[in-house]
């Protein structure tokens, strides 16, 4: 068996699913060993982890990466999946994931030491791996001021000047789910109404479509995740986005007051892992000081283990104060976000 070994699964596997022909590509696996992880993060992303994970503990690893449907795949394998592992990105996820009923409780010792209390799950069925935050994306040239909150973003001072993708986006629910956890629904409108006001364009691209709009001059802010600015930072295929990086400070909102909105890369356990012990070693390595500072270095990402080893890339953003309210608290909010959003009419961008 190989070890490590990487399968793409993209084209076809809606089909698949459809048909009924759900025989998968890996391995059913019972032998010692061996996990299975099913991971929406890229193959490049998590390499370095696996590489480590099983120089280690010299037990293989076994990925399909999927960039769309892997919960509905799991699902429809049923107790004959050979998932152990899941990994993803974003809080909806891994809600998603546990709603579907595809994790089960995990309560181990080692993994909650490791993982502070507001990155998992109450019922232990996911784990923040890491965190990035959702900040805001100035202008070096048009934006003096250099500390800013969330709650600014709808003052009219700003008007015509706030670049953003779209609000159905995951990780802008997310933030948005904040806002009414922390304001109640009725405020959170309100914000987002100013919000949608300030826009200088119709909502739409990447994170890093923002910050190539605030290089153009189209706008002064941006909304984005902090990952991205060392994507940018260190794109050597792409090298205009090194200017767009330049162009641009990163912003941590509300760092004076509640501090500034976290999302996550977690993981959890497959309910049917037929590798169980394997995946425990695995969910424990990736909670160690060791993984996370390689994690994290990988992806310019937080480590959520207190003291791991933060990268001088995401180091040169600035510091970061998290948001402390539970992540799991804010996820019940992601309906209303969603809905607040088609209501105001966000996607439709600013009126003429």
């Amino acid at each position: 068996m190989l070890t490590n070994k990487l399968i793409a699964a993209r084209a076809g596997l809606a089909a698949l699913v459809a048909a009924g022909t759900l025989a998968t590509t890996l391995p059913a696996a019972q032998a010692e060993g061996t996990v299975n992880i099913y991971s929406y993060r890229q193959p490049f992303l998590i390499q370095p982890l696996l590489d480590a994970f099983t120089e280690k503990t010299g037990i293989e690893t076994e990925v399909l990466f999927l960039d769309k449907g892997l919960e509905d795949r799991i699902a429809a394998e049923g107790s004959n999946s050979p998932a152990d592992v899941i990994l993803t990105v974003d809080i909806g996820r891994l809600m998603n994931a546990k709603e579907k009923g595809i994790t089960q409780t995990v309560e181990d010792e080692t993994v909650n030491s490791e993982i502070p209390s507001e990155f998992r799950d109450p019922e232990g069925h996911w784990f923040g791996v890491t965190t990035r935050g959702r900040v805001v994306y100035a202008s070096k040239e048009r934006v003096e001021q250099d500390t800013i909150t969330y709650e600014e973003l709808a003052d009219p001072k700003w008007k015509g000047k706030i670049c953003m993708r779209s609000g159905q986006h995951n990780y802008n629910i997310a933030l948005f789910a904040s806002m009414i956890a922390h304001h109640g629904e009725e405020k959170a409108e309100e914000w987002m109404k100013g919000l949608k006001a300030n826009l200088a364009r119709k909502p739409s691209g990447n994170d890093r479509a923002q910050a190539q709009a605030i290089y153009a001059g189209e706008c002064d802010l941006g909304i984005g995740n902090t990952y991205y600015v060392g994507l940018m930072i260190n794109n050597e295929k792409e090298p205009e986005q090194k200017d767009w990086a330049a162009s641009m400070k990163v912003l941590f909102p509300n760092s004076e007051d509640r501090g500034t909105h976290v999302n996550i890369s977690g993981m959890a356990m497959a309910k049917h892992a037929p590798n169980r012990d394997n995946a425990l070693e695995l969910m424990r390595f990736l909670g160690s000081a060791e993984a996370q500072s390689i994690y994290a270095e990988t992806n310019y990402e937080y480590p959520v283990l207190p003291g791991a080893t933060v990268s001088e890339t995401v180091q040169s953003f600035g510091k970061i104060k998290p948001d402390s309210l539970p992540l799991a608290e804010i996820a019940k909010n992601r309906k209303a976000a969603s809905e607040m959003v088609d209501r105001v009419g966000l996607d439709d961008g600013p009126a003429s």
